[in-house]
């Protein structure tokens, strides 16, 4: 038989009164912190909304800038001056208590944290970097800087030379900082956005860093402190070096006051192979070179580092041409040719006309069939590199045409230059301008391939390097691979068929060197 079912009812016992206190407490904090959480969102919501039309403003209006900075800075710094006030705005609604309180919670955290160090930079780039220099550069125009009778007047630049050294750290500061921001756990559509931010403020930041070295070296070195003389060795890349070409030709550059003269050129053919190396070389050298950089002027650019080539070729032009120089500069046919695209073609001695179409040919190839004495050739080589000096520093070229053409050659690696002063030097030297080796840092690893020719011949004319980096992995597939960085390099040779004997001997060395007439040998490191 079942049992019968009991009911049993319990009833609960009544909260003590702590305890229905702590429960009330509870809920209302939990109400507040919703509400202030809420208000919290809106307000950093709406602040950010302001803020983001501040840097857009900012975006928009430095658009171009860092170009621009190069030819006409007072026009440029001008141009940035009002949208100070939107760099301030932004930096000042990103960087409440609140806001700061936002950037600690996760997933929003770090896109509110970014945005903020993207408005600090900003602010910091705009009120402490080009404002100064804006100030300073009053009617500055690097018009001034244009060549007249073959004198520069640099006392502009002088004048900013030091508010242009303070604002190119502020610059360099800030756009440090926006390369730093972890990209890693930002949105798709912010981190573009800080991306594009750290490009547009590394493009300032390399501009005013070019303003404010060239504001203190180009006065000093063009002569306001007294006479200089420089040596100017012209690249022959027919006949490849690690930095270029072989030293075919040159001259010296007087300078005093701003006022610029040529005092004379003169043709590899008039230095001596040194029986001694002019200078000593490090055993890495010799063990990659030998001691031909410190005997021959053809090779003083076989060393891919101009810091060491260019004291060497100094000593060898005091042994030889009886000149004490304080620096060195190195350029090449290319250079011309840019600089002939803002003079406009030139007539030479020879009455060729020399133009940007037809420099490179003209010098690198057509010369060895038009003269068979090397005399000849590198007579026409000297006299064509210093008619167009000649025309440049004449005058009627506009600045804004001949520091672009100049900035060209300088990022291509084409124009170099050395100065013997060490203060100058050491503000040469982290710029391309100075022809360094590759340093690697701590975010990129960095190297070079040098190229040079070893069979005595101007076959490099006829011969087209590329070279591509590729990563690779090593591990089979599904497992965490280690990857190698692989270096391919190809050269793909243009020169005829027949060129052993449809080639003029001087061109091909004619086999004087061990080398086949019509083949080209390629000495490469890395």
């Amino acid at each position: 038989m079942p049992h019968p079912r009991k009911i049993v009812r319990v009833s609960p016992s009544p909260l003590p009164p702590a305890a229905r206190t702590a429960g009330r407490v509870f809920a209302i904090v939990l109400g507040v912190a919703l509400l202030l959480g809420a208000a919290a969102a809106v307000w950093i919501g709406v602040r950010a909304a302001g803020a983001y039309t501040h840097i857009r403003a900012v975006q928009t209006g430095t658009a171009g800038v860092g170009a621009s900075l190069a030819e006409d800075p007072a026009t440029a710094l001008a141009r940035l001056q009002p949208l100070a006030a939107h760099a301030a705005a932004a930096h000042e609604l990103t960087s409440d208590p609140i806001w700061a309180f936002g950037e600690s919670l996760p997933w929003i955290g770090p896109q509110l944290s970014a945005f903020a160090t993207v408005a600090a930079a900003t602010d910091e780039m705009l009120g402490d970097g080009l404002q100064p220099i804006a100030a300073a550069a009053g009617d500055l125009s690097l018009d001034t800087l244009r060549p007249v009778d073959g004198r520069i007047d640099t006392s502009g630049l002088s004048a900013i030379a030091e508010p242009a050294r303070q604002g190119a750290d502020a610059a360099a500061a800030a756009a440090a900082s926006v390369q730093h921001i972890d990209t890693t756990p930002l949105l798709g559509v912010v981190a573009g956005a800080v991306t594009d931010a750290g490009d547009q403020f590394s493009q300032v930041a390399a501009a005013t860093d070019a303003l404010a070295r060239t504001a203190t070296l180009l006065p000093k070195m063009l002569g306001a402190d007294g006479p200089r003389d420089y040596l100017v060795l012209v690249q022959n890349n027919a006949e490849w070096r690690s930095l270029g070409g072989i030293v075919g030709a040159g001259f010296i550059l007087h300078a005093d006051g701003g006022q610029l003269s040529l005092t004379g050129t003169f043709s590899s053919r008039d230095f001596r192979r040194y029986d001694e190396p002019v200078t000593s070389l490090s055993d890495e050298l010799i063990d990659l070179y030998d001691t031909k950089p410190a005997q021959f002027i053809q090779n003083v650019t076989q060393v891919p580092d101009f810091s060491v080539g260019a004291p060497i070729a100094v000593e060898m032009a005091r042994r030889t041409l009886g000149v004490d120089v304080t620096g060195v500069v190195a350029v090449d046919p290319v250079v011309l040719s840019y600089l002939l695209e803002a003079t406009g073609p030139i007539t030479l001695p020879t009455g060729d006309e020399l133009s940007a179409d037809n420099a490179v040919p003209l010098l690198l190839n057509d010369v060895y069939f038009r003269y068979e004495r090397s005399a000849d050739q590198d007579a026409f080589f000297a006299a064509a590199a210093a008619a167009v000096f000649q025309d440049l520093t004449a005058g009627g070229v506009s600045s804004g045409d001949l520091i672009s053409a100049l900035s060209r050659a300088a990022s291509e690696r084409r124009l170099l230059l050395w100065s013997a002063v060490p203060d100058e030097e050491a503000v040469l030297a982290p710029t391309t301008i100075a022809g360094g080796l590759p340093v690697t840092d701590n975010d990129t690893a960095r190297f070079g391939v040098y190229l040079n020719d070893g069979g005595g011949s101007k076959m490099s004319y006829y011969t087209v390097p590329d070279a591509t980096l590729t990563w690779q992995a090593c591990q089979p597939a599904g497992v965490v691979a280690d990857r190698t960085l692989t270096l391919t390099l190809s050269l793909t040779s243009t020169a005829p068929a027949d060129a052993a004997t449809s080639l003029p001997a001087y061109i091909t060395a004619d086999g004087w060197f061990g080398v086949p007439a019509g083949e080209t040998q390629v000495v490469g490191e890395v």
